[in-house]
């Protein structure tokens, strides 16, 4: 049986269903993060997040790290 849970997302406290169970309809596969990307929200965040959140964070690496290579 599919594991779904009701959680709340630790950045932004908003309810989404999480199906890690069956990842492929999960909320968050709709996000595509690199490597580099999970690492980033990896090293934020122990739990899952919503998929808002998730985007919100994959933007915020991507100017960041453009920051740093424009340094």
């Amino acid at each position: 049986m599919c594991k779904h849970e009701d959680k709340h997302c630790p950045r932004c406290q908003t309810l989404f269903e999480c199906k890690a169970g069956s990842i492929m309809l999960c909320q968050c596969n709709t996000i595509q993060l690199s490597a580099e990307e999970r690492a980033y929200v990896g090293a934020k965040f122990d739990d899952c997040l919503c998929a808002a959140c998730l985007a919100v964070l994959q933007k915020e690496y991507i100017l960041s790290k453009e920051e740093n290579d424009m340094q």
